[in-house]
């Protein structure tokens, strides 16, 4: 087999070639696709590998790790993300002012689009959210969540925080706020959740699905949501 010539000399002399047609990106693009087709190349795409979502069972052993410490802004924290899907940037900009205790929902703002969004946390929850929230509101906070420091928490020390516990409670796999945000996913459809009624809480909007979401509403959501979260495992 002969040797190959290296790439970046073949790269000089195909610019050298295609310099006086001034290419853009669509031309470029439709050049190599025949040249794919003239050498029969096919595309090879790698294979997606599955997020890891823990099982019911690894997310009660973790829980009760986190239980175990009685740290109550931990135990919040973790039951926010939980209950709601939000995102890790979501979380930390979450004010108090932005939890409506009488509808059991929090307002997200501006969250990944720019998009506002209400999302749901169950009855259950009601009571231990506000008592938390009322203690860090008399106490000057402003966010959901702060340091001692009466700053809000970062990103990076939730993530902290997720991974250490993941660690002392013998976990295989680590535990992010995204996977937590997929275990909520996934076991509401597991539940016989239709994609539609999960949109409105997850942020997710895709070209397929616009027009069956925009025909539902929140109130509908919120009913599904209400009815099936009571069996949720933490």
């Amino acid at each position: 087999m002969n040797r190959r010539a290296p790439t970046k000399d073949i790269v000089k002399k195909i610019c050298k070639i295609l310099r006086d047609e001034r290419p853009d990106y669509i031309y470029l693009r439709d050049l190599f696709r025949k040249v794919r087709e003239e050498f029969d190349v096919e595309v090879t795409t790698k294979t997606k590998r599955l997020p890891y979502v823990p099982t019911e069972e690894e997310l009660k052993k973790y829980y009760h790790t986190v239980w175990q410490t009685r740290n109550i802004k931990h135990m919040v924290l973790i039951k926010v993300l939980l209950y709601t899907g939000c995102r890790v940037q979501e979380l930390v900009d979450i004010k108090i002012s932005d939890i409506d205790f009488d509808s059991c929902q929090i307002r997200i703002n501006q969250g990944k689009g720019d998009k506002d969004r209400i999302v749901p946390y169950p009855k259950d929850f009601r009571e231990t959210l506000m008592v938390y929230a009322n203690t860090e509101r008399n106490n000057g906070a402003v966010y959901l969540f702060e340091s001692n420091r009466k700053k809000p928490f970062t990103t990076r020390g939730i993530r902290k925080i997720l991974a250490d516990y993941a660690l002392e409670s013998g976990m295989k796999e680590s535990i992010s706020p995204h996977k937590l945000r997929h275990f909520l996913f996934t076991w509401l459809k597991k539940q016989g959740i239709d994609d539609a009624l999960i949109q409105p809480y997850s942020g997710h909007e895709t070209r397929k699905s616009l027009e069956i979401y925009s025909r539902l509403s929140l109130s509908e959501a919120q009913d599904v949501y209400n009815d099936k979260i009571d069996k949720f495992p933490i």
